[in-house]
């Protein structure tokens, strides 16, 4: 089986400055070779604005054509969300990047209600899932990971992703939670969040986290910022599902509920 070799990055967005994050981007991911995933966190490239007319791109922008050139270069798929006008809407679109080509879009399902998303941008209605180097892998976006219901493991992914801009005062609920997808879900669980203070005066401490499928945590970054890079073992995923077999078990729950 194979190992999935990824890399975290957490950084403190500049507020609205897409040339200033690409930039940024592009030298800390200079010497990024052989990975196979590099998961970005929520609108990598403006950070959590609410001023979707002015930032939101096309889906041929400026940043979705970082993305393919970076993937291109690096030999690599990105992972990152990005504000997104569409059809006169605007969506909290996640794009996965492999080799220049889009393999998996995911808008944004569960909108932040307490910064008033949802009256900025359109709910997206699909769950996806793609697959990378033999895994299952299934992408979700920030507030995303406060319904388990929403997050549940119908696909059996082996890894969940979440891009985030979480803010510090409920750092706590994100560690929590990290965990609790990861556990009840028996998969591997990465959480993606930025450092600083944005636009709205909102601090964020970062800890995104790798966590296993029994709940352990493989690494946490609190303030700092960089590219951080792990490797993590399929074998984990189907060892534990045959020695506790929970997901199935609930699988069947879920479907008569």
């Amino acid at each position: 089986m194979h190992d999935l070799k990824i890399g975290l990055v957490q950084f403190d967005i500049t507020w609205e400055d897409t040339e200033s994050n690409l930039r940024f981007l592009d030298d800390l991911l200079e010497s990024a070779t052989g990975l196979d995933l590099i998961v970005m966190p929520e609108m990598f490239n403006t950070g959590f604005s609410m001023q979707s007319q002015r930032i939101a791109e096309t889906d041929d922008g400026i940043s979705t054509q970082w993305m393919e050139q970076t993937s291109r270069k690096l030999k690599t798929t990105l992972c990152g969300s990005i504000a997104t006008c569409e059809g006169g809407k605007y969506y909290n679109r996640l794009k996965v990047i492999q080799a220049g080509e889009t393999i998996c879009r995911y808008d944004k399902h569960n909108l932040f209600t307490l910064a008033g998303e949802e009256k900025q941008y359109t709910s997206g209605q699909a769950q996806v899932t793609f697959e990378l180097a033999g895994w299952n892998i299934k992408p979700l976006v920030c507030y995303d990971l406060r319904f388990p219901l929403w997050c549940f493991n119908r696909q059996e992914a082996d890894l969940m992703l979440f891009c985030a801009n979480w803010p510090d005062a409920r750092v706590n609920h994100w560690r929590t939670l990290l965990r609790a997808r990861a556990i009840e879900n028996q998969c591997f669980v990465a959480g993606v969040n930025r450092v600083g203070v944005d636009g709205a005066g909102l601090q964020h401490s970062g800890y995104s986290a790798l966590i296993s499928p029994t709940g352990e945590y493989i690494c946490e970054m609190e303030k700092q910022a960089g590219l951080f890079i792990y490797s993590i073992n399929q074998a984990e995923v189907i060892q534990f599902r045959n020695h506790v077999k929970s997901l199935q078990e609930g699988k069947q729950d879920f479907l008569t509920c």
